[in-house]
């Protein structure tokens, strides 16, 4: 029998190097890897591959899984669901998962973002935001008004929209031509500060260098887009407390629409439920997605304004031509709704609390290590900046690969981790035990340490 296991298990790892392309991977460089780790099943925070072998899922399942694998509530839900209908359309038509999610939003995000548009991920909710706010202006008398700012090292999806506001050269440089033209403010990146000032007394002036991006551009500016707080993919960029509230205060000054990017920092990453409500931020427009049901399927809403509604109603040439086949899917709506049950009736916010002291004190350990630059966290999301020198900041050859070296370290010892380069990413399921944080804490550490020994 474990042979017959034995040999399905390697006819997987053969078919998915032959057939499967994966997302943001170098195939070169995967293919000279070995065998790779095909999941066959999952429990709370734990991924089991094929051959047996655990590991603990530190990064969520690309930012998404909220109440660990397998919860037992939210496939009750989706399996309810399945005995009722998996999908109908959204067009011209309404499901009850649909409607009572929409109330549900509104009921849990800022107060004033009262409709609720569906798509499918982070990227297409970005597009519905981007789209959304061009035409709004179409509509209102200032048609001038087309363009976009965002941040340095932004990420909100891959689509070419999406792309369009992204500020992260490795990813989005080579598509330029296909984009339209966003203008760039710096980054509150408090460690490699564009500005080369010391964020103990810069006093925001990344704030000043938007005000002036944005007074230039306001006349020509549909909307500011943000990831609000932390920048993910970027590398985990924690902003400075004032920061948000500030653009919120530019935004109003110079008549631009404020859209949140809420896909990664939404449902409780950060220690609240959204972001905004660190600084009680009220967006114009707010994308959500990853983490709306706990990572079950593929789901995403951008809520928005009455105000921005309202210039939507009128005649046919006023309608919002976009849409998806899966718009409001039924099953991912019943996820999302079994999630958010989840955070009322388990209390997932206050239980937080304790998990974030426990990451802080093991962050505040990894300065101890040699080329751990900086340690960063809010909430449950933190991240590790590995550097060559920590006197300068000097950063590791791109060929060099540490963050990768780190990471297969740290498979080898029982976790799954992917890095933004030489950044280690940490972000588990909010449901995680103390317990199983020491565990992947400490593989984390230990993997550093063995990779300190070989620089």
């Amino acid at each position: 029998m474990k042979e017959v296991i034995t040999r399905e298990a390697n006819q997987l790892e053969e078919w998915d190097r032959a057939h499967v392309w994966h997302p943001f991977t170098q195939m070169k460089d995967f293919l000279a890897a070995g065998q790779p780790v095909v999941i066959k099943e999952a429990e709370g925070v734990l991924l089991r591959d094929i051959h047996g072998k655990e590991y603990i899922d530190g990064v969520s399942s690309m930012w998404c899984n909220i109440h660990g694998h397998s919860n037992r509530h939210i496939d009750r839900a989706v399996k309810a669901q399945l005995d009722k209908v998996a999908h109908s359309t959204l067009l011209g038509l309404s499901n009850v998962p649909a409607v009572t999610l929409a109330k549900r939003l509104v009921d849990v995000t800022p107060e004033g973002l009262n409709r609720v548009f569906y798509s499918d991920n982070g990227s297409t909710a970005v597009e519905v935001a981007l789209k959304m706010s061009f035409q709004y202006w179409q509509q209102t008398g200032s048609p001038g008004k087309k363009g976009f700012i965002a941040l340095e090292h932004g990420y909100h999806g891959d689509t070419l929209g999406a792309v369009g506001v992204g500020g992260m050269k490795p990813f989005h440089e080579l598509y330029r031509p296909l984009l339209f033209d966003t203008e760039f403010a710096p980054s509150p990146y408090c460690y490699r500060c564009p500005l080369h000032m010391d964020k103990e007394t810069c006093k925001l002036a990344c704030l000043d260098r938007l005000e002036e991006i944005m007074k230039k551009n306001c006349h020509r500016t549909a909307a500011f887009i943000m990831e609000p707080l932390v920048q993910g993919a970027g590398g985990m960029i924690v902003h400075p407390p004032g920061f948000l509230r500030g653009v919120r205060e530019l935004c109003d000054r110079y008549d631009v629409l404020f859209i949140t990017d809420e896909v990664m920092t939404g449902f409780g990453r950060t220690g609240r439920m959204f972001a905004c409500q660190h600084e009680d931020v009220v967006p114009d427009i707010m994308c959500l997605s990853k983490g709306i049901n706990g990572g079950y399927m593929p789901l995403a809403a951008t809520l928005t304004t009455d105000r921005i509604y309202d210039a939507f109603l009128g005649d046919s040439e006023k309608t919002f031509y976009h849409g998806h086949t899966y718009t409001g899917h039924p099953l991912g709506c019943a996820a999302a709704l079994a999630s958010l049950d989840i955070f009322e009736r388990e209390g997932v916010l206050d239980s937080l609390r304790p998990k974030v002291r426990l990451l802080r004190g093991f962050l505040d350990r990894f300065h101890e290590l040699k080329h751990v630059g900086e340690a960063r966290q809010l909430g449950l999301i933190a991240a590790i900046e590995l550097v060559r020198d920590k006197g300068t900041k000097e950063e590791f050859l791109p060929g060099e690969n540490v963050g990768q070296r780190v990471i297969l370290e740290a498979r080898k010892r029982g976790a799954f981790l992917r890095p933004l380069g030489d950044i280690i990413v940490v972000m588990p399921p909010l449901s995680i035990t103390e317990e199983e944080l020491t565990r992947l804490m400490d593989i984390i550490y230990e993997s550093i340490r063995t990779m300190d020994a070989h620089f």
